[in-house]
């Protein structure tokens, strides 16, 4: 998400770096250019104008202009004014009665069952048990989805057959949830396409019934200013706590999760990547300014590579890296584990790399296009010949090679490189078992040097 905004910003912010001052007519320049690049990304008009007027302030006249570092300083209120923008802090769900409820709204189609899911799975992943009630009685199929959702990823579920009274499926649900000592109750409550008063009638039902830790509402980024409306009706009538954005991994733009929070007044808390069921994600405004601004964020990358990598499957593979006995069927397993933490652009994205939109672009894609590449030449192999790379020899190289639809030039450039990376690990493994030794290899003095 934000990649076109990103791309504008990191435009604008070079090219202040460039100037050797800073004066008042290229700063109105940088102010023009940032309101420009904010309506691109579809923010709206009203909270532009509060952006830029905040930026003023903050930056009126000498304050940046005599500054030791003026471009940088610049950036600086930039990166805080779009966090602020964006909701200053974490805003973690409240969850402190037992069972906790959690009140899904949304209008069809937003992705609500879904991030139900999604939220459930971080939940448990979090040591909770929770319960996915299904209160959507007027959808085709809505309750077989979110039971086959619930049963795929081995979460609690509860529905009452051919019982039409969403009142009843809730009371009967918290008695389901005590008796299964269920710590967290998640109400997939019905949508519309539209908002309706028929609608918004059963929800403040089931909303001033029962003590609702948590009404998050569910926005679909993808439909850009809309959310915004759609978040200021569902927030007057049901005072919702905060909101849950899917598909940002779709949004290019961005504009919406800027302007819900400065028009709704509601922390965006949880965020929601592609289709498929993962965790929700946390939303820390202050990385999501880093990222905008080019500054990455290794905190968030740092805390997914721990929820979703095997500590004890990479520490086998850097084990057999370091002995030299890594073979491809490894290479498959380490593949699977970068996966796990999201495409190649958005592990872009989290790393303060500086460089431009089309360079991040075309790394992505080329990476992307040679790890295909080497995932269909070792899937071509035998289950022998992924362990054993040792054996390929020219016929078993040609059959490879046939069997991928690729050259035998492509499969031989595989394996030396392949080669020559395990020999690096070799050498890796040398080096380590050097300096727990207290020596350094190539000659060089041990560490820390004796005087």
């Amino acid at each position: 998400m934000f990649d076109s905004l990103s791309e504008k910003l990191q435009e604008i912010i070079a090219s202040a770096q460039g100037k050797s001052e800073l004066t008042q007519e290229n700063m109105q320049d940088a102010l023009r250019e940032i309101r420009r690049a904010l309506l691109g990304a579809d923010v709206s008009l009203n909270v532009v104008k509060s952006f830029i007027s905040s930026i003023k302030d903050k930056a009126e006249g000498e304050k940046v202009i005599q500054s030791t570092n003026p471009s940088q300083t610049l950036i600086k209120i930039v990166n805080d004014e779009l966090t602020a923008l964006l909701g200053e802090k974490l805003a973690p769900l409240k969850l402190d009665t037992n069972p906790s409820i959690i009140m899904m709204l949304g209008l069809q189609g937003s992705g609500k069952t879904t991030s139900a899911t999604k939220l459930a799975l971080k939940l448990k992943k979090e040591g909770k048990t929770p319960l996915l009630v299904a209160l959507d009685v007027y959808r085709p199929a809505a309750i077989l989805q979110l039971k086959t959702l619930a049963d795929n990823n081995k979460i609690d579920f509860f529905s009452l057959d051919n019982e039409k009274d969403v009142l009843k499926i809730a009371k009967a649900s918290l008695d389901y949830a005590k008796e299964k000592n269920d710590t967290v109750i998640i109400f997939d409550t019905a949508g519309r396409l539209e908002i309706d008063t028929n609608m918004m009638a059963e929800l403040m039902l089931i909303s001033h019934s029962f003590n609702i830790n948590e009404k998050l509402l569910v926005v679909d980024s993808m439909i850009g200013q809309a959310s915004v409306e759609v978040a200021a009706n569902f927030n007057e009538q049901l005072e919702i706590d905060g909101i849950i954005l899917t598909k940002l991994d779709g949004d290019t733009k961005g504009g919406c999760a800027l302007s819900i929070v400065h028009t709704v007044k509601k922390p965006i808390k949880l965020i929601g990547m592609g289709e498929n069921i993962t965790p929700l994600e946390e939303f820390h405004p202050d990385r999501m300014a880093n990222r905008i601004l080019g500054m990455g964020d290794i905190v968030t990358l740092v805390e997914r590579a721990q929820k979703n990598i095997d500590a004890k499957e990479a520490k086998k593979l850097e084990e057999r890296m370091l002995k030299n006995e890594f073979s491809f069927e490894d290479f498959l397993k380490v593949q699977k584990q970068i996966k796990a933490l999201g495409s190649f652009g958005g592990i872009l994205s989290m790393l303060p790399l500086g460089i431009s939109k089309n360079d991040s672009d075309m790394i992505t894609h080329e990476s992307e296009k040679q790890f295909k590449k080497m995932e269909v030449f070792i899937q071509s192999m035998t289950i022998e010949e992924r362990k054993n790379p040792n054996i390929l020899n020219a016929s078993r190289k040609k059959r490879i090679a046939l069997g991928a639809g690729m050259s035998l030039n492509e499969l031989n450039n595989f394996i030396n490189q392949f080669e020559t990376m395990r020999k690096m690990m070799k050498g890796l493994g040398g080096l380590k078992q050097s300096m727990k030794k207290g020596k350094m290899p190539f000659g060089m003095p041990k560490f820390p040097p004796k005087f």
